[in-house]
């Protein structure tokens, strides 16, 4: 049975759909010799793929889950031209083609899943799941309530419309505020382009949590296998978008909730 070229990639666990995909757009896949194009459909038993060069196959055994603690400074991909520190650093040695499930950008920290089940992972980021991740930001100086209002009254970031995101104080002083923003999907930069709009400035920026796993004592540079509940409960949160009753509720905490 014939599968567009991207999902055969991705049950490889060479890569995610969506990064295959601009892969196969850069001319760096080929089926049987000829350079693939984007929307090409392939027999996984009959056609040979390569990726620079070198065959795609699906590999067999056990699929491996992993949760990371990313350190900052660390670059969320597997190899980096810069010669900078990537996720691939903190899982050598570990079986598998591993990649990471979705972004955490240089300068910030906290959890961080990587597999080498690529379905899995397109689900768990594809947006209609609206996995909530929670992230904690240290922002510089005493952070007054209107501007909290102003970050949970945005509905448009450059131009672009986002989705309500829940913000609440978790203390402040006249040095450092801690604040928490629950978002259900993630724009590069999001957070600190939030901030950065409404005159805050960003020390620290944490991913405390997504879905129901939460960070509790990992520590810079821990690495866990996920659980068998904790993957079922993002497998069952990414089946689809929540409940009507559900999505009601937290979109009306998003624009109501005031904890000052």
């Amino acid at each position: 049975m014939e599968i567009k070229l991207q999902k055969f990639v991705s049950d490889c666990g060479l890569m995610s759909r969506r990064s295959a995909e601009k892969e196969i757009a850069s001319g760096k896949f080929q089926i049987n010799g000829t350079k693939a194009s984007v929307g090409d459909r392939i027999d996984p038993e009959k056609d040979l793929v390569t990726y620079n060069g070198k065959p795609v196959r699906k590999p067999s055994g056990r699929k491996t889950y992993l949760l990371i603690y990313k350190p900052a400074g660390i670059v969320t991909t597997m190899s980096d031209e810069m010669g900078r520190k990537t996720v691939a650093d903190l899982v050598s040695g570990r079986a598998g083609r591993l990649y990471p499930v979705g972004r955490l950008d240089k300068d910030s920290e906290g959890l961080l899943i990587m597999t080498d089940d690529g379905e899995f992972a397109n689900r768990v980021m594809h947006p209609s799941g609206e996995i909530r991740k929670t992230y904690v930001a240290f922002l510089r100086g005493y952070v007054e309530n209107n501007q909290l209002d102003h970050l949970r009254a945005m509905r448009e970031l450059e131009g672009k419309p986002i989705n309500p995101v829940d913000v609440s104080l978790i203390d402040r002083s006249d040095r450092v505020s801690r604040v928490r923003f629950v978002l259900t999907e993630g724009k590069n930069r999001q957070i600190r382009k939030m901030c950065e709009e409404t005159g805050l400035s960003v020390m620290q920026l944490k991913r405390v949590q997504i879905g129901d796993i939460h960070i509790g004592n990992m520590a810079p540079g821990d690495v866990r296998d996920l659980t068998a509940a904790e993957k079922r409960s993002l497998e069952k949160r990414a089946s689809g978008p929540q409940n009507t009753k559900e999505r009601k509720q937290n979109r009306g905490r998003t624009e109501k909730r005031n904890d000052l």
